[in-house]
Order: C-alpha cells, then structure tokens, then sequence
C-alpha cells in the first residue's frame, strides 16, 4: 500500500493497541481525511477482523478484542469505489515453478495427483489432495476431517479417514459402511470389548495386531442394496478380522467424533440416530476416559509452500467464477481442539 497519514495511526504497518485501532477508526470516519486515507485504513482495520474472526478466544489480544466487541467497529462501509482504489492492494504473485502454459497459452498449475490406491497411509499425499480439491464448503467433502481457519488438518482425523476409506472397497455402498466404522470409532471402548471377547474365547489364536504402512488388509464388500443393514458388530468384525491396533482405533476416535459432529450440520441420516450415538459416546468416555493419542500422528498439518500456491491458484479459479466456497462448510477456530 503507498505511504499515507494513516502510517501515524499503524506505525508497524498493522494495529498493535486498542489505541492505535480507535485513532485508525477516527481517521478513517473524518468526512474530510483524504479519499486514499481512508481506504488505507478501511483495508488495515477490516484484514484485521479478517484475523480475529478466525481465532479461537483465547488467542484474540486486546486489540481484536476491541474491535470483535465494540460496537463502535461493526458494519464498516467500504469507501472502496472503483478500480483505483482497488489497486492498492497489490495481488500475490504465484511463482513461475508452480506453473506451466499449456496449449491454449492459458497459466495453470502442475498437476496435483490423485491419491495412489496402492498407498492407503500415505497421509501426507492425502492431505494435499483434500486441502485443493475437498476442503469444506465445496462439494461432496470428506466428512470427518477437521479443517481450521489456517486451512490446517488434524492428524488424528486424518489418520481415521484414511484407515475408514482403506478397509473399503470402492461401490456405491462404501459411504455408508465408512459412516458405520467412523461411528464405531466415536465410542471409545467398543473394540476393546470385542478384542477382550475374542482373547478369551480362543486362547490358542491370540488377536496380533499388524502394524506398518503395507497391511494386508481384506476389503469389506457390502452390495448396496444391504448397506443400511451394515451394523455396529459388522462394523467390529471387520476390524478384527483386519487385525487392526487397538491404539490405531483410539488414535481415530477425534475422526469417529468430528465425522459424528458434523452430521448434526449435514445429516446423512435421521438425527434421532446421531443424538442416540452421541450420547453412547459420553457413556463411553466416562468408562474409558479420554483416548490416547500416538504423539507422531497427533496435531495440526501446517500447509507447506507448495499447498499454498496450489490453494491460491484454485481460489483466483473460483473467484473469477464467482464461486464462494468458504461461505459455508465447518471449519475449527484456529486454537481450537477438535478433541474438545
């Protein structure tokens, strides 16, 4: 942005106080301020409450505080009144090696493949491909991975998404046999109790667990016209026939309960079911207690350079349709637990 009075009221190119916040808003509502001025200080007070609205309470200082809760900051009007003043925002610049022209002449970015099948715990691959293509707001999203405000993913829900869809064959029952095993994985306990039953029922042929990133794990198949009548001890079975980890089960309960939370925005079912569920899990939890989770797969996935291009490049695609993505869908403050 050029140079203006309005560095007076910003003197590190941001607003730091509650102070320079309410000098700024002065500035910028003096009918005789400079047009340029108050542009200036229209754009730095509302990239601010861009920032504020997207954090979680406990991380807003005493300036966004102020311009959150004081009346005084609500309902800005935009003095923005044509391309010039448009101008002083400067766009980002995608760097050249994130490109390439094709036949057309038309930019466009490298493209960004597909998860490989043969690569089911390949989360890192996984998280790019949903952070471009399935992020929440746009269609047919990924239910159950928790995406925040920095367009960050939780690990643990990844991890869930993965291991669901994984033990999956691909039909048009698949949806609903991955909503049973994420349900299942909201009830913490539920597979210990089955895991415990089979111990003691075949002492000779103890459960193992196989672990690695190359299981050889057999796919449930479900015809759809029986996908409804999938249930909770089919969903277990099939866990167990997979020797699936007790800890991977509890490490996915965060996706078992985000994928449970959602359906409360966006029910696939009658809610009747999820209220049912959800009060099965607040059981469970006081007789299990919280889950633990695996520390390496635990936490936020921080986009990385490359994921940051990519998002920009498809955003500049959407806004130019006019499209809106990120006016809907369910994203966490940043700050906030899912685990919570």
């Amino acid at each position: 942005m050029p140079a203006s009075l309005v560095n007076k009221f910003a003197l590190h190119g941001f607003l730091c106080t509650p102070y320079e916040l309410e000098q700024l808003y002065k500035h910028y509502a003096n009918e005789h301020a400079p047009h340029h001025d108050q542009v200036v200080a229209y754009l730095l007070i509302n990239e601010l409450l861009l920032v504020a609205q997207k954090l979680d309470e406990s991380l807003l200082d005493k300036t966004m505080q102020a311009l959150l809760y004081n009346p005084m900051y609500r309902d800005l009007q935009s003095p923005i009144q044509g391309k010039e003043d448009k101008d002083f925002v400067i766009p980002q610049h995608i760097p050249m090696h994130f490109t390439h022209i094709k036949k057309d002449e038309m930019t466009a970015l490298h493209v960004m493949c597909a998860p490989d099948p043969s690569q089911p715990f390949d989360l890192e691959q996984i998280a790019q491909y949903a952070l471009i293509f399935e992020r929440p707001g746009l269609e047919n999203t990924w239910q159950g991975i928790a995406f925040d405000f920095a367009y960050r993913m939780h690990w643990r829900t990844l991890f869930g998404f993965t291991l669901c869809w994984a033990l999956c064959t691909t039909s048009a029952a698949k949806p609903a046999v991955v909503r049973r095993l994420a349900l299942v994985m909201a009830r913490p306990g539920m597979y210990w109790e089955v895991v415990a039953s089979y111990n003691a029922a075949f002492l000779d042929q103890l459960m193992v667990a196989q672990y690695g990133s190359h299981l050889n794990l057999i796919q449930v198949h479900v015809p759809d016209e029986m996908a409804q009548n999938f249930s909770d001890d089919d969903t277990l079975r099939v866990l167990l026939h997979n020797w699936i980890p007790l800890d991977w089960v509890d490490h996915a309960y965060t996706y078992g309960m985000v994928y449970l939370e959602q359906q409360f925005h966006n029910p696939t079912m009658s809610l009747d079911i999820f209220r049912e569920i959800d009060d099965k899990r607040h059981q469970h939890l006081l007789h299990y207690g919280t889950l633990p989770a695996i520390p390496q797969w635990d936490g936020w996935r921080e986009i990385s350079e490359d994921d940051h291009y990519h998002l920009l490049f498809k955003r500049n695609e959407e806004h130019a349709l006019s499209k809106s993505p990120e006016a809907k869908g369910l994203y966490y403050y940043i700050g906030m637990d899912p685990n919570q």
